[in-house]
């Protein structure tokens, strides 16, 4: 069991597959954030443009 549990953790694919899921997690939270932010944003303008008309 010891020696199948060595084997996993020295295989280097399933390594870099957790690094690039961890990527692409980290830039669609930037993404979120930023069409969040964005959003607030457009929808504050919006308001003010209809406020003065």
């Amino acid at each position: 069991m010891w020696n199948l549990v060595k084997k996993f953790m020295s295989r280097e694919e399933g390594q870099s597959l957790v690094e690039y899921a961890l990527i692409i997690a980290l830039v669609a939270v930037v993404l979120v954030a930023g069409i969040t932010a964005l959003g607030t944003g457009i929808g504050a303008t919006l308001t003010s443009i209809t406020g003065s008309l």
